[in-house]
């Protein structure tokens, strides 16, 4: 079966977030991330150059259709065609957490897709399992986003909720985030559970979420620390969360070694 264009026309219509939601799906593009989301999520349509095909003659998928490439340039929504491309059903988002066994990332308007596809990488690295995130953070289906997980969608749960509220009904629990007029990350002392908030890139951390912080966190300039260097005013986002996801569990690793 070759790829129609219509079929085409439907990969590339879930580059938009209203058919994203219309259909209930989403674009993989890539072997690696495709085949990582294979059997983790539902896969409605595969479509793959006949080599593809051969080396995975098992492939977990309602429809499997043999293409060119050329009909893959027509369908990618990459600038270079890959030999494969999945669309998936949208994983169940809704999450439950125990705040008590490990640390969880919450994101505060996180606007950009690849910064978002980035943290989730970091938090799967970091081991870390679960991200909440506001509701007016980036679509974690956005096909930028996907690709910036590089597969790591698959293994680190994602769930959209009011925040403000979240953190209120968790008040309980070590609430931490990240500032400039934190205290300095290095030298504070941090718990193995709870949450950390990242801010957006462009505001920070929201004044309403900020009044729910319990511990605020500071990366500092390592030049202005030691030489008073003029260094930039504030790090990424995605490399900021990487930072401090570091920090937490090298003070985890250290705490554990000392008994």
């Amino acid at each position: 079966m070759s790829l129609s264009v219509n079929k085409s026309k439907y990969i590339r219509s879930l580059k938009d977030k209203k058919f994203r939601n219309q259909y209930n799906c989403f674009v993989a593009e890539g072997e690696k991330l495709v085949f990582d989301l294979i059997g983790k999520c539902k896969c409605q349509i595969l479509v793959a150059l006949p080599e593809i095909i051969r080396q995975h003659p098992d492939i977990d998928a309602e429809e499997v259709i043999v293409a060119s490439e050329s009909e893959l340039k027509k369908a990618t929504l990459l600038k270079t065609a890959p030999s494969v491309i999945g669309v998936f059903y949208k994983p169940n988002l809704n999450v439950e957490i125990d705040y008590n066994q490990d640390i969880t990332l919450v994101l505060d308007g996180i606007q950009d897709p690849g910064n978002l596809g980035t943290i989730v990488r970091i938090a799967d690295w970091f081991g870390i399992k679960n991200i909440i995130c506001s509701n007016d953070c980036a679509d974690i289906f956005n096909p930028k986003t996907i690709q910036a997980t590089m597969g790591s969608i698959s293994r680190v749960k994602l769930n959209y909720t009011d925040i403000v509220k979240h953190l209120e009904n968790n008040i309980d629990f070590p609430i931490y985030g990240t500032f400039m007029d934190g205290d300095n990350i290095y030298t504070e002392n941090l718990t193995e559970n709870g949450m950390i908030v990242m801010g957006s890139e462009g505001k920070g951390v929201s004044e309403a979420v900020g009044r729910l912080i319990k511990k605020r966190l500071h990366i500092p300039h390592y030049p202005n620390v030691l030489t008073g260097y003029n260094s930039p005013e504030s790090l990424n986002v995605a490399v900021a969360t990487s930072i401090t996801c570091y920090e937490f569990r090298r003070k985890s690793f250290l705490a554990k070694q000392s008994f």
